[in-house]
């Protein structure tokens, strides 16, 4: 059993409490907090940089899960440095530093063939964390091939981001943009058609050909799209709504997109599952 920390200044312990906080942290080594048993263990090898648990977790811990952790020689924290490490309230005795995805807009436009059509998000300014985390795993879910993101949406390896995206932050190609409107251009040269939720559209989402390249863009929770980013779209769109129900949240009208899009797609595509 390898040594065990228990000095809250120990400096792995400052650095993993400093990555956790702090953003540009993040940006500048490549690496994010993960935390948790399942996340960690739905972590591909080939990310994950270091491991730390506590000796509850060794000792109550799956074998599978334990060989799996055991392979990365595991730092042992005392239950009160984990708890200061941790993001949650309630750690579970377990929590990883990994090195961040790295994809290029051609990852975002699926296969080499073009088959399926590239089925993608652009998110501008999504702020809150368990939206862009519950869009990751929605995006995975109903067959996305990626998604672009502004550079003011939220921190996507925030910890509450990456708990929201149930690992899907590993699977789901993304790239952060310096400019949305120009690279709505690029998808458009590509035959990709660009649609805008928006609540002034004239169709509904449903009425649309959704089988070709197809963009679909959501904005801030508070204040939508702006009116550059839609006017770069080939259309404003709306998920028609009853009763007194002015907007819905940005994850859920991702979902309601990207999920038409799907089961126009099902009997061209193989991946999905019924």
């Amino acid at each position: 059993m390898p040594d065990k920390i228990t000095s809250m200044t120990n400096p792995r312990i400052r650095r993993l409490v400093e990555l956790r906080k702090k953003a540009k942290l993040r940006r500048e080594t490549g690496l994010f907090i993960i935390e948790g048993t399942r996340l960690c263990m739905d972590t591909p090898e080939r990310f994950l940089e270091e491991v730390y648990v506590t000796e509850d977790w060794l000792r109550t811990a799956a074998p599978a899960d334990a060989e799996k952790i055991q392979r990365f020689h595991p730092l042992i924290l005392a239950e009160e440095v984990m708890a200061k490490a941790a993001d949650t309230d309630t750690p579970q005795g377990i929590l990883c530093a990994a090195r961040m995805p790295v994809w290029t807009r051609q990852d975002l436009l699926g296969g080499p063939d073009g088959t399926p059509a590239p089925l993608l998000l652009v998110l501008e300014d999504v702020r809150d964390p368990g939206n862009l985390g519950t869009i990751f795993r929605t995006a995975e879910a109903a067959g996305a091939t990626g998604i672009l993101m502004s550079r003011g949406t939220v921190d996507l390896f925030n910890p509450k981001v990456v708990r929201a995206t149930m690992s899907a932050i590993f699977r789901m190609p993304f790239v952060i943009s310096e400019d949305l409107i120009r690279d709505l251009g690029d998808l458009r040269e590509r035959g990709i058609v660009s649609y805008a939720a928006h609540l002034r559209g004239k169709r509904p989402y449903d009425e649309l050909p959704l089988t070709q390249g197809t963009a679909f863009l959501i904005g801030n929770e508070a204040n939508g799209l702006s009116d550059s980013l839609t006017e770069a779209a080939a259309e404003k769109i709306i998920i028609p709504m009853a009763g007194g129900a002015e907007s819905l949240n940005a994850a859920m009208a991702a979902g309601i997109l990207l999920f038409e899009a799907s089961r126009q797609r099902r009997v061209l595509t193989p991946q999905f599952r019924a």
